[in-house]
């Protein structure tokens, strides 16, 4: 049950007029927090009753409207004891009932004005034997299910349900308590060999890669440093590859971590780009069954042949032109890992595209297609005739963004290799290469590592002599405008040379240009290190377009403005600002920059911590670790099988850090240490943090007397 309830109980000695004595029994309902919502609303009340074998007398507090943390303060008044003759020695004494079977029970309500009656939120039953001290007894409870007596159907009549429940607890210090462990892990780009550094050890250590990758990707990404260390893993796997057709297959503390990177960092572009072509598979409901043994009667197997087709040939269209959306953070890594396959595997000119490949399709869209709930493109599960149509485009998208040599051996089915000979054609491929090249270069690092460049967008525009002559009549002129990932040029008609060329990396900001600069419409400047140029488009829409990939491929420039002029310069000033000097700064913020990457919210404390409790956890790996560093330095000969498991490229650089680590881990446990102790000299049963029927509590009282202070 939800909720939880402070109250307050006082047992009174009374002496009446005549003499005589009587036990009252006072309750104070106070408040409760956190009560169950049914059916949106939340209407609570309480029933106090004194009940015991031979009687029950129940009173009702007054309903609080529209709250599940009501404020009842309020005191209900119970006799206990029949009144007798009052002395010294019968104080406090019940031999007139049998008090310890008498009980207060409290039930939380939701006052409903349905036809089937009010709703039961909770209940709590407390014995008056607690009550056997003349101080009050106030506490906080667990709201508990009602106790339906002989009622309770038998174990065997309840069915079974199988759950996989993960429960994880971190106390999180401030951060300077975080500080050596911290600065060990973003050490780990740099460390040579890779191998040897803090979070390689920690892939090595854990059970499973993904409790490794989770907190070191987060925890990275947050200090900015998820590319170097994923480009300096990825390299050190490929290294270790001895079959490019087997590149990044396996489940690797790289692959790992390259899908938790995009995970976080690519969700809105996976909305933006499949969201609304998902959402229309869902909604049609066309049947694209091309199994011939699973045709439904009434089915044309041609028909859906066709409709499978447009619907792969749409997701195909939304996701080879989708690279300018891909965020920036995942660009560089498919950079670095298309360097690191090409270096590699010279001989082989595809894998530069299947090493990227294998991660955007097959472990990015591919799942996302076929399960489009689990990653939020739908609210539930789809129904089992759209699912199936998910899986075949699946399947097909999966296969084109592959770019594997015999596509027929791809698929186990007939039916699936008969239906892709629809795209089996090269402009297929090529829209892909193209996707692959854009998404793993773009002005990002190097650009001209990219063997040819990758026309964008082009057209006519007119341009403004951009007066490189001092003197020079400064006019305006159709040119033909051309932007690749390399550079933007101009020239008087299509297929015509370069007139000028401005390379991507010296592209500072893209704005709009007001405009009383030239009384023109519809007009934008580029801006260079030694002077912009002006530029009017056709429409306000293609001017927003070549704004947007201008701005797009230019944005991890490293010298790109945070001002600039919203007007030209003109007669000697600035029309904006009035400066005088062309070389004046900016007057207005730059307004047109896209976010590089989705801001998130991320705690590198937190993350800081569970590293270190993975540490802990697996603080005997860490030590095999160690002998294994030790044996293969005075050890040539074939080496133990526990010791196999561990990747140790050099023995001695990994033996220190693994010191370090361990240090550190040390640090931190004694800090834990302390902190349990604090919190058990501070914990008190009934309190707001640890209410009476927490069954959790029990279990955390055994945990602190049986942790000792330096275990790990």
């Amino acid at each position: 049950m939800e909720g939880k309830v402070h109250l307050v109980l006082r047992l009174s000695e009374v002496i009446t007029d005549s003499g005589v004595v009587c036990h009252k029994l006072a309750t104070r309902i106070l408040e409760c927090q956190g009560l169950p919502i049914v059916n949106g609303q939340c209407d609570p009340y309480a029933t106090v009753t004194l009940a015991g074998p031979c009687r029950s007398e129940a009173k009702k507090t007054k309903v609080k409207k529209k709250t599940n943390n009501p404020q009842f303060d309020e005191v209900f008044y119970f006799e206990v004891t029949r009144p007798c003759s009052y002395n010294r020695k019968s104080h406090f004494d019940f031999e007139d009932e049998d008090v310890d079977k008498l009980e207060i029970r409290v039930d939380l309500w939701n006052a409903s004005n349905l036809k089937f009656g009010d709703e039961f939120l909770g209940e709590l039953r407390i014995p008056l034997k607690v009550l056997r001290q003349s101080s009050p007894h106030e506490a906080w409870y667990f709201l508990q299910p009602r106790d339906n007596g002989s009622k309770s159907l038998k174990p065997e009549d309840l069915g079974s349900l199988r759950l996989n429940v993960v429960y994880t607890e971190d106390h999180v210090f401030s951060s300077d308590y975080y500080s050596p462990l911290r600065d060990l892990l973003l050490r780990s780009a740099d460390v040579e060999p890779v191998s040897a550094s803090a979070a390689h050890i920690l892939g090595e250590v854990c059970r499973e890669k993904q409790e490794a990758a989770v907190p070191l990707v987060r925890l990275f990404l947050h200090y900015g440093r998820v590319v170097p260390f994923i480009s300096a893993i990825a390299s050190a796997e490929v290294r270790r590859t001895q079959d490019p057709n087997t590149i990044f297959r396996g489940n690797s503390l790289t692959s790992k971590c390259i899908d938790e990177t995009m995970k976080l960092a690519g969700m809105h572009y996976l909305h933006v780009t499949l969201k609304p072509t998902i959402e229309e598979i869902c909604q049609s409901h066309k049947s694209c069954e091309i199994d011939p043994v699973r045709l439904k009667d009434g089915e044309s197997l041609e028909s859906n042949t066709e409709n499978l087709r447009q619907y792969v040939d749409r997701v195909f269209s939304v996701i080879t032109t989708s690279g300018l959306s891909c965020p920036t953070v995942m660009c560089d890594i498919f950079f670095s890992l298309r360097e690191a396959a090409a270096k590699r595997f010279q001989d082989d000119l595809d894998v530069r595209y299947t090493a990227v490949s294998s991660f955007i399709f097959l472990r990015f869209f591919a799942p996302a297609i076929l399960s489009p709930n689990l990653f939020q493109l739908t609210p539930h599960h789809t129904d089992p005739q759209t699912s199936r149509t998910l899986t075949l485009v699946s399947k097909t998208i999966q296969t084109l963004g592959s770019l594997s040599k015999s596509k027929s051996a791809s698929f186990k089915e007939s039916y699936m290799a008969a239906f892709y000979e629809f795209f089996n054609e090269q402009k297929y491929a090529d829209a892909v290469k193209n996707f692959l090249d854009l998404i793993s270069s773009s002005g990002r690092r190097d650009p001209r590592s990219v063997q040819r460049p990758i026309l964008l967008k082009e057209g006519f525009m007119i341009k403004r002599a951009q007066g490189r002559k001092r003197f020079g009549m400064k006019n305006f002129k159709k040119r033909w405008f051309r932007l690749t990932n390399h550079e933007f040029t101009y020239q008087k008609s299509k297929g015509d040379p370069p007139l000028y060329s401005i390379p991507i990396e010296n592209i500072l900001a893209v704005e709009p240009l007001e405009e009383e600069s030239f009384k023109m419409k519809n007009m934008f400047q580029v801006i260079q290190p030694e002077r912009a140029l002006y530029i009017q488009a056709n429409n306000c829409v293609e001017a927003k377009a070549w704004i947007d990939i201008l701005t797009k491929v230019s944005q991890c420039n490293q010298k790109r403005l945070a001002v600039y002029h919203p007007s030209a310069y003109l007669n000697g000033h600035w029309l904006c600002c009035r400066a005088s000097s062309d070389t004046a700064a900016g007057c207005s913020p730059c307004t047109s920059g896209l976010p590089a990457n989705i801001q998130l919210d991320i705690d590198g404390d937190r993350e800081t911590e569970r590293i270190y409790s993975l540490f802990s956890l697996y603080m005997s790996k860490l030590e095999k670790m160690q002998e294994a560093c030790g044996s293969r330095s005075v050890y040539d000969g074939p080496e133990r099988e526990e010791y196999s498991t561990f990747v140790i490229d050099d023995p001695q650089e990994t033996y220190k850090t693994l010191k370090q680590v361990i240090t550190g881990v040390g640090a931190l446990e004694l800090e834990h240490a302390q902190h349990r102790r604090d919190k058990f000299k501070r914990t008190k049963y009934g309190s707001q943090e640890h209410p009476i029927g927490d069954k959790s509590f029990q279990s955390y009282i055994r945990q602190q007397s049986e942790t000792p202070a330096h275990s790990m």
